[in-house]
């Protein structure tokens, strides 16, 4: 536990506690400048969220892929790389777990939901893996092949979807087979039906794995040497390229399980998007919330999914825009970035401390 502890350092948690507050005041702000009661908002937003057991755990629901997308793009920033492509891999990893889910019959749960699940983090580490291979070889930029494998990966998707498994005359696929489920029924009904599914319980084991294998493995050691110095790693006698398609892989199988925890536990089925559903780029908001911590992004995953979540509270309870939240959560991404800001009003607490200590 001790070991655990020492990944949150003083301002690895400090930054992002404080950072929070301000975003949440200058929500209340603008919300008082609007004609509105933040405290009634604020207090209805958290009703929302755990005021029955239905809501609760419908925004565990919001919450898990946003743990999973948001370890996305930890993972490759540990290694030194920028992964926005979290979205279209997300939605290959949906696409693949649903035509597992849908085409394989016959198989008993315990075979067949692992397999769909394993589809979906295969295929979504695969996308990612074709990014990481560019940079590898090829020298091009991640964030730029990302941006193109996004919309690459949504009409793909559409056209998997359309092509093998589109049911007639509608714009989504048939069911899954229910082997494919990872819905939890006994809990769902105990929680009211909400759509509770054993990925919850994935995500959070994906992020102990996520620390044990960045910290506690030889090749966790050698991913984030890379994120640090390419030039010192290669000298060191690491494989660079091996270790940048490596990162992005792991990172994109992280993305790809939540996509596949969406089909296969909350839906049932895929649609046909007219959009990209954004869960990947709201997990590049989740992990900057964590610090790029794996336990970090959890935490910063229920923030982010109570807000998301409980904005309806908000809306219906307090006559509060929902929009007003995404001022909020932009307002805390705002002062983790700018943290010389942060450490520039916590400066004079800071001070004070060290005088005492002195005295």
């Amino acid at each position: 536990m001790n070991k655990v502890l020492k990944l949150f350092t003083k301002d690895s948690i400090t930054l992002p506690v404080i950072a929070i507050i301000l975003g949440l005041l200058l929500g209340a702000i603008v919300m008082m400048v609007g004609g509105y009661n933040p405290i009634e908002a604020y207090s209805a937003l958290i009703e929302r969220v755990y005021g029955n057991s239905y809501d609760f755990g419908e925004a565990i629901r919001e919450m898990t892929p946003l743990i999973m997308t948001g370890l996305a793009f930890a993972f490759a920033a540990r290694a030194g790389l920028f992964n926005i492509g979290g979205e279209g891999q997300f939605m290959i990893g949906m696409t693949a777990a649903s035509i597992v889910g849908i085409h394989l019959h016959g198989l008993p749960a315990f075979i067949h939901a692992p397999l769909a699940i394993i589809a979906g983090a295969v295929f979504g580490g695969l996308w990612a893996a074709l990014a990481g291979f560019l940079k590898a070889t090829r020298g091009v930029n991640e964030v730029i092949s990302c941006i193109m494998l996004n919309w690459i990966g949504l009409y793909l998707s559409n056209l998997i979807i359309n092509t093998f498994a589109l049911q007639s005359g509608d714009t989504r696929s048939v069911d899954i087979q229910p082997s494919a489920s990872i819905a939890i029924s006994w809990l769902s009904e105990m929680m009211g039906n909400a759509r509770v599914h054993w990925g919850t319980l994935i995500a959070l084991l994906a992020a102990v794995f996520f620390y044990i294998f960045m910290w506690k493995t030889k090749q966790g050691f050698e991913l984030r040497s890379v994120g640090f110095n390419q030039d010192a790693s290669k000298y060191a006698g690491m494989n660079v390229n091996r270790n940048i398609v490596k990162a992005m892989f792991i990172s994109g199988a992280f993305a790809g399980l939540g996509g596949a925890f969406t089909v296969l536990g909350v839906f049932g089925y895929q649609s046909v998007m007219a959009s990209s559903p954004g869960t990947g780029f709201d997990g590049i908001a989740v992990a900057l919330i964590g610090m790029n911590n794996p336990f970090g992004v959890v935490l910063g995953a229920i923030l982010f999914g109570t807000l998301t979540y409980g904005s309806a509270g908000m809306s219906f309870s307090a006559d509060v825009p929902p929009e007003i939240v995404r001022i909020v959560i932009g307002a805390i991404i705002f002062f983790i970035a700018a943290q010389g800001i942060v450490r520039w009003l916590l400066k004079p607490f800071y001070a004070k401390r060290k005088k005492e200590k002195v005295s």
